[in-house]
């Protein structure tokens, strides 16, 4: 067992009414690390988490935690005591903040000064100590999402599970708590498990990701990995990489690839034989835009296009370019302005060899 893993799945299977839900070969949780796992609705998130938190019994397969076997009732339960769940909905009891958050600490049978000092510390970890005497049933979603994890932190547990824990907020309340929660994991440094559907919420969050799909894990790695280096034209598109383009290599020497697409020519990073199929993927980010070619631009990848789309994101505009081939760049309003960018101009796009991601594409 890899010895910087506290918790590891192997040969996982979960049946419901007959079918398999969760087919999972294997998984590590790093310790002191935080693991999103991300995926479309249905995917199985949820249900490997509370699998994973002993929660739903597997059919077959092991799950170790800190090294150990979880394969029986005792094992079990000792693993429970040792981790905190984070459920969607905060499940809140009709009585006090106070007493919401101190509800487990009191299972566990805590002594009354024990409790105070866990409870009062975990209220201002998530700044809602001035909470603690508000009956729960008057709280707004957000304060209830931030009594639910005091509750959990409140545990002092080895590992937290939290599924889906910033759903349902407002966008400023959203924000906020997902800086709090960064700052309470990197200084508590508990590990923790995320079940999200959201991008931006694992690229603020996590290190470590796993991708899936009708309960299979279809990519594992770091979140660095994931996102700029997907192994399959789904998680690429998962992850937001906006261009995914279908071409043939051409040549390939010393690890500098043409491959053709579309009748253009991509200048890639890589070792391909010619003549293989590919996907092409360059993550919008990446494109720089100009208003003419420059001597200066250091990219191999230099492309007149046209702008056939201009869609407002935020502070950004996602701009959809025919360069002969599909791409997608994004620019700040601000920029698009300056260089003079409407709908049906011609403009320059360059992205670096280096920025293609080359995935092998199925004969």
């Amino acid at each position: 067992m890899n010895p910087e893993a506290m918790m590891k799945i192997e040969n996982l299977i979960l049946r419901r009414g007959g079918v398999t839900v969760l087919d999972i070969p294997e998984l590590h949780v790093q310790r002191e690390r935080i693991l999103a796992i991300i995926g479309p609705n249905g995917a199985g998130k949820s249900t490997l988490l509370l699998t994973m938190a002993g929660l739903l019994k597997p059919d077959h397969g092991k799950i170790y935690y800190q090294g150990n076997p979880v394969d029986s009732r005792a094992s079990r339960s000792d693993m429970r005591r040792r981790i905190s769940v984070v459920f969607q909905e905060p499940l809140l009891l009709n009585t006090s903040v106070y007493k919401n958050v101190a509800l487990g600490l009191k299972f566990r049978h805590l002594t009354g000064s024990e409790i105070e000092k866990s409870v009062d510390e975990s209220l201002e970890y998530f700044g809602i100590t001035s909470l603690a005497k508000r009956s729960a049933k008057t709280l707004s979603g957000g304060e209830a999402k931030r009594v639910s994890l005091a509750r959990a932190f409140a545990l002092k547990p080895e590992l937290i599970m939290m599924d889906e824990a910033f759903s349902s907020l407002d966008p400023p309340t959203r924000e906020g708590l997902m800086e709090d929660l960064r700052h309470i994991l990197q200084e508590t440094k508990i590990t923790a498990v995320m079940a999200l559907h959201d991008r931006e919420e694992t690229l603020r969050l996590a290190q470590d990701v796993t991708v899936m799909a009708a309960g299979k894990i279809i990519q594992s790695g770091t979140t660095s990995q994931i996102f700029n280096q997907p192994d399959s034209e789904f998680v690429a598109n998962f992850v937001g990489t906006e261009t995914i383009l279908e071409g043939m290599v051409e040549s390939c020497t010393d690890g500098n690839m043409i491959v053709s697409v579309q009748g253009k020519e991509i200048e890639a990073i890589g070792d391909c034989s010619v003549g293989q199929k590919v996907y092409c993927c360059l993550r919008p980010e990446n494109v720089t835009l100009s208003s003419k070619a420059q001597e200066q631009i250091s990219a191999r990848n230099i492309f007149e296009a046209k702008v056939s789309k201009i869609i407002r994101q935020g502070f950004f505009n996602k701009l959809v370019l025919d360069c002969g081939f599909p791409l997608v760049a994004y620019i700040t309003i601000t920029s698009c302005e300056d260089l003079g960018i409407t709908q049906g101009v011609t403009v320059v796009a360059s992205f670096k060899a280096t920025s293609v991601h080359v995935i092998h594409r199925e004969k």
